[in-house]
């Protein structure tokens, strides 16, 4: 299987399967010097791990990760890092009754048209358990970005039920299970999806991510879109259907003048009236926030039977076992983030290498 690697100065390659002894990733290019432990990578991985609410997959993973190579006396030294975390809860046999049935949609019957051999066990490199890795890939790229750079995202709507955004509260996100930034919608929704759980079905949702603290001049004009790069990574996601950029789909409705972010000076700064563009014009960062959201589909893994095919060509219901989360948009936030801090931390490398003496914030010489 090739194309397991993404990335350009920052490279990052996952392996492993869900139900393997182990799985990790190589991050290649990150600058030496930079402090970096297992402690700095740590918190991230335990944001994203499973079984720590009633409302997601009880598969009980520590999520213990290790650095392998490319740290030494806690500063990476420019060579390759390799980190490995541990599977140790898998049950292999909760799969054993789909192990030639194709589950309506996953990527069961793709893999087998494809490569004619696939890893029933969890969905192998398909399944969610693959983007730990990315989880902790992220957390290295976190550490290039720095301080001054600020990567948040939140669950906006699960279902059809959208967050009412004059509550919105950065501090509510790691209050509730469901990194909700709407205290009101996230009491809501904990009721609605244990019900959801308890009817063996799944449910959708929409997660934006937001990035502060970005320089202007992140991206290039044509093929290397910091906009189409942030797209590309999180549509990689396991789940995701649909990416969109600041307004988004909701810009069609509106009128040039009503789309455009109008601009004035502040001294010899450039500060915008408004953030339709998400933060990217031309596909090269403003210095604005970067806005991002993506939707995620229902969890495909239900009790509820469905009509599929198996193998041999046989008409067959399924009915999926084993421990799946009733909404995979919770823990699709971290992961988000990580595959924003990825693309921003690669783009910023790039930029750095062609314009090092380029500012850090959108200045204009007065006359």
């Amino acid at each position: 299987m090739s194309f397991n690697s993404f990335g350009h100065l920052f490279r990052v390659t996952t392996w492993g399967e869900s139900h393997g002894p182990a799985i990790g990733c190589v991050v290649d290019g990150c600058p030496p010097r930079i402090a970096l432990t297992e402690a700095d990578i740590q918190p991230w991985l335990d944001k994203r791990r499973p079984g720590q609410s009633s409302l997601t997959t009880q598969r009980a993973e520590p999520d213990q990760v290790r650095i392998l190579s490319g740290v030494m006396d806690g500063r990476t030294t420019g060579t390759p890092i390799a980190l490995m975390i541990e599977n140790t809860d898998q049950r292999s046999r909760d799969y054993g009754e789909i192990a030639t049935r194709f589950r309506p949609g996953h990527a069961d019957l793709t893999y087998h048209l494809k490569y004619g051999i696939r890893d029933y066990r969890g969905g192998g490199r398909s399944s969610a358990r693959e983007t730990a890795s990315r989880v902790a890939a992220g957390a290295v790229a976190r550490a290039i970005l720095g301080d001054a750079v600020r990567i948040r995202g939140a669950m906006v709507q699960m279902g059809d039920q959208q967050i009412e955004r004059s509550r919105w509260d950065w501090s509510q996100v790691d209050a509730n299970p469901l990194f909700c930034p709407d205290p009101v919608a996230a009491a809501a929704w904990e009721s609605e999806l244990m019900a959801i759980r308890k009817a063996g079905s799944s449910v959708g949702a929409v997660i934006e991510l937001v990035a502060d603290g970005l320089p202007p001049g992140l991206g290039a004009p044509i093929y290397g879109k910091l906009d189409a790069d942030l797209a590309a990574a999180i549509m990689g996601i396991n789940a995701v259907k649909g990416v969109e950029i600041g307004d988004g789909f909701a810009s069609a409705a509106l009128r040039g003048e009503g789309n455009a972010d109008e601009m004035r000076m502040d001294g010899n700064h450039v500060t915008f009236a408004s953030n339709h563009a998400g933060g990217i014009l031309g596909g090269i960062s403003t210095g604005q926030p970067v806005v991002l959201r993506f939707a995620v589909k229902p969890t495909s893994s239900i009790l509820i039977p469905r009509e599929s095919v198996d193998e041999n060509g046989n008409e067959v219901d399924v009915t999926t076992r084993g421990r799946h989360d009733p909404c995979v948009g919770i823990r699709a936030v971290p992961v988000g983030e990580a595959m924003m801090a990825c693309v921003l931390a690669d783009h910023l490398l790039r930029h750095r290498a062609q314009n090092p003496d380029a500012p850090e914030r959108a200045i204009l010489p007065r006359n």
